[in-house]
This record gives C-alpha cells, structure tokens and sequence, in this order.
C-alpha cells in the first residue's frame, strides 16, 4: 500500500508470500566508507564486500557496497552528515548506459535488502545497466529507525483494536499511537526531522553525482513512484530515463489517499472473489461478519498462545491480495478461520509485519511511520474520523473502518510537525517521464497514474497502462508491458501516451 496507512507501498510484500518473512528490515547492510572525494568535491564511493544482513547470507561475488556520506539537513549542507547505505551489481554487458536507481516502496523498504532478490526480474535491464539501490535515511543500514521493541510489538498487536468500538478502546488506540511517535523520537533523535521524502529526493541527486551519471535514470515502484515524482520537480534538468510503476497519486491528501486504498483492496478483493464463483458483494458481506466475530472473540492458532485478532486478521486477507499468486493462499486461510482456526491468517499476518518464527520483527513499518508522519501535514482528529467513517463502510464493508480510522491514529500526536497536504510532482522542462498504471492494482489504485502524469506536466508523464492484477505491472507476466518498458529504458523509445497493454 502507500506511505498513508499500516499497509505499505512496497513491491517486497507480495514476494513474501512465497520467500517468507526474514526479519531484514533492520539489517546491516554496507561495507566500506566514502572517505574519498571526486574532482567535484562530492564524495567518491568505496566499494566492497557486501555484509551479511540479519540471517541471511551476504549477496553474491557480483554484489558490492558502500556507504555514502550525505548532509543531515541539507539546508546546512557543511554540518552533520549521514551515512546511506548502498548496493549495486555492474552491468553485465558490454554496451553500458550507466547506473539504474531501484526505490521499491515503503515508504521504508530497504533497497540493499530487496535489489539482489529483484535482480532476476530486470535481467535485460542489467545487461546494459549498473543495478543500483540503497536504504534510505531512517531504513534499515541507513541510520534505521527502531519505535519499539519485539515483546511490545507483540503486546501491542493482541491489545490494541484498530478499529474501536468503545471508549476505552478508543483510548488504548490513540495512547499506543502517542507512544509509538515517542519511541521514534528516542530512536532517531535529530534524525526525525530529516526524513522526508524532498530530503531523500535531495539524496538520490547526490547519489547520481557519485556514481557519475550526468542525469538519473530510475525506477521506481509504489512509494517510489512518489519520490521519483518529486526528484523530477526539484531537479527536472536532472531526469534521464524515469519509470514509475504502480503508482501513488500526488494529488490525494492523508484522507484521499486512505479512500484510495479502501477502493483499491476492496476492488482486488473483489477480483478475487470472482476468480472463484462467488459473488463479490455476498462474499465481502461474508467476510465482514467473520472479521466482526474475530473482533468479538479472537480465534486460537498454533503459534504459542498467540490469537488472531481483528486486526491481524485484516492484514492477512491484504497479502495475498497484492498479488494474484496469492490468492489460493487466501482461500485455504479464510476457510479455516471460517471453521475456527485462525494459524493460517496469523502465519500471512507475520509475513507483512516482517516477524520471524522466533518472534524478530523487522522495521520498515517503523520507518514507514517516521517518514510518512514528517511528509504529511494533514492530522485528522477522532472527531472529524469518526464522520468519515460512513463513507469509508460504504466503499468497502471489509477494509472502510479500518482504513478510515488509521487515519486517525496513524501520526496522532506525533513529535514533530508534517510538512505538505500533497507533494509537489510538476517538472516543466523534464525528458518524458514513464507512468504505468494497473487497472487491478489494491495498493496504489490505477487513477494515480493518469493524476501523476497530468501533475508532472504536458509532455513530461507518459502513461502505459496494463489491464492486469497486483501491485505493478513490470515483471508481472505482460509481454507487452516489459517489452515497452525496457525499449524505452534501453533505447529511450517513448511509446504513445495512453498505449495499452491487455
């Protein structure tokens, strides 16, 4: 989902349906420093190693790292710096373009982490490519942002109802959001006021210098669709070749963009339920009352003790609907929780909340929160939610309340101030921008891609879209989608604004 509820924009959540949750999300990631300095003065990358990254082994021989030194505030480009840690592979062939930057969503995936595992996926682009990524500030190996511990995690996720029925639930809801911000605010410190998504931006146009390309070629997916929008508008001299895929509308504010998503899984939720002959309309109504029944008395599962809540529940209907692949692993969970178990639903739960079987949760939802909560201004309070709670039910029986309340309790009370209502993605001057949109996309609904490119300007955002199902298009089974993406990231051909891939 998009960087405005707990569901994040990330292209990682649906490979977890079939790769398991590792607990990544606070991993060590670079090896070697930047002490160097290029003719420009920029700081010139040291690349070694990579290192191991919590359990799992460090990537391949063709894998190197780095870290780069970047301005805490880069309104003080001279004071305290940063480190960013970085990965890339060199081009495997001979003709060489220069280096692609990876963002694959989050806000608060980390892209050390994710770019080994996606390589396969973008092979002819790495024929030709340098495939580049890194975790940004506040992820992972990049100054990484813990808000609570595990055994609190734990805690909060069997006693804390995201969707209150009651005073007293309302208050646990909006306390555990207080105290959340809080231990952001210990963990990162300074740091927290420098996160957003202009800062990252302002990154990624440093890590462009040190890597010696004269303009950004980048793709980005999900949240990443966001920052590559804003990279254009701070920097449009700057754009080479830009894909943006599954994308997030920059013209929706905190609430539109809840509604947005609320649609998204609940139209995904649908194409699901048809995809095995039942009535989209009689099977949410069913689902519904089983989340209801959840919310009145938690079902047993198999992990230790543990229960599954409403809440976790919700969670483990949304994984499988980021991806097609997903959906006979809905199936098998809803009927055994429908017959009284709930382990299957907990196990898919786990797998989004990036918890290992010893009970290690990873960070990127805490990243999530910190980056998202400085990006945006907008703070509904309980009041004004509970209002808007009608029209979230109405777009969807399953998702509407939950959705709707978070944005309630998603930055309530937060430490530090939220900075704009919407991003700014206008780049007048900028090479065409690649916008693809799918129409089945849950997470970052299909309308964004037609708003990101009218916001990016006349000439600037060209769209492809692609009639299929998931979240993103690239690499997801479309000849014709891959064909038209890597020509124009290959050859700079720029298909016809409004082409369509069936």
């Amino acid at each position: 989902m998009t960087r405005f509820t707990r569901w994040a924009a990330l292209t990682a959540a649906a490979a977890l349906l079939t790769a398991g949750c590792t607990g990544g999300g606070s991993s060590d990631g670079g090896s070697g420093d930047d002490g160097k300095k290029g003719d420009d003065g920029t700081a010139a990358l040291d690349w070694g190693r990579c290192k191991a990254s919590g359990d799992e082994p460090a990537p391949g021989g063709d894998w190197q790292c780095a870290t780069l030194q970047v301005p805490l505030d880069w309104s003080k480009p001279d004071g305290s710096t940063i480190g960013l840690a970085l990965i890339r592979a060199k081009a495997t062939g001979d003709d060489r373009l220069g280096s692609l930057l990876f963002n694959f969503g989050g806000p608060g995936g980390s892209g050390v982490s994710m770019m080994p595992s996606y390589a396969s996926a973008v092979s002819a682009l790495h024929e030709r490519y340098d495939l580049v990524s890194w975790d940004p500030r506040g992820v992972a190996a990049s100054e990484g942002v813990r808000c609570r511990d595990d055994k609190d995690i734990q805690a909060a996720e069997s006693a804390v109802d995201g969707t209150p029925d009651t005073p007293a639930e309302e208050r646990a809801y909006l306390q555990d959001a207080a105290d959340f911000g809080k231990g952001c605010e210990e963990s990162a410190g300074e740091l927290m006021a420098h996160v957003s998504t202009t800062d990252t931006a302002r990154d990624m146009n440093r890590i462009r210098q040190v890597l010696g390309d004269d303009r950004l070629n980048y793709f980005g997916i999900s949240y990443g669709t966001e920052l590559g929008g804003v990279y254009a508008h701070l920097f449009p001299g700057k754009v080479g070749r830009l894909t943006l895929d599954a994308v997030v509308d920059p013209t929706a504010d905190t609430v539109g963009h809840a509604k947005n998503q609320t649609r998204g899984f609940q139209t995904a939720l649908n194409n699901y339920l048809k995809s095995t002959g039942r009535d989209p309309e009689q099977g949410s109504r069913e689902i519904a009352e089983l989340l209801d029944r959840i919310d009145a008395e938690p079902l047993p599962t198999s992990s230790s003790g543990r229960k599954l809540t409403q809440s976790l529940a919700l969670t483990g209907i949304v994984l499988p609907l980021y991806s097609k692949d997903g959906w006979p692993a809905l199936t098998s969970a809803l009927d055994a929780a429908e017959d009284g178990d709930g382990s299957e639903l907990l196990a898919l739960a786990d797998g989004y909340n990036e918890r290992d079987p010893s009970g290690r949760y990873g960070t990127t939802t805490h990243s999530q929160r910190v980056i998202s909560c400085l990006d945006d201004k907008q703070r509904p309070t309980v009041e004004e939610t509970k209002k808007l709670l009608p029209a979230f039910e109405e777009l969807s029986p399953v998702f509407g309340t939950f959705l709707g309340w978070d944005t309630a309790g998603w930055c309530h009370d937060w430490p530090v101030p939220g900075q704009f209502d919407t991003p700014e993605v206008s780049a007048p001057g900028a090479a065409p921008i690649l916008v693809v949109g799918n129409t089945g996309d849950p997470a970052t609904p299909y309308e964004g891609a037609r708003k990101m490119a009218d916001e990016l300007g006349e000439g600037v955002g060209v769209v492809l879209t692609w009639k299929g199902e998931g979240h993103g298009a690239y690499g997801s089974g479309s000849d014709c989608v891959d064909s038209t993406v890597n020509a124009y990231l290959l050859d700079g051909t720029v298909p016809k604004d409004g082409k369509v891939c069936s």
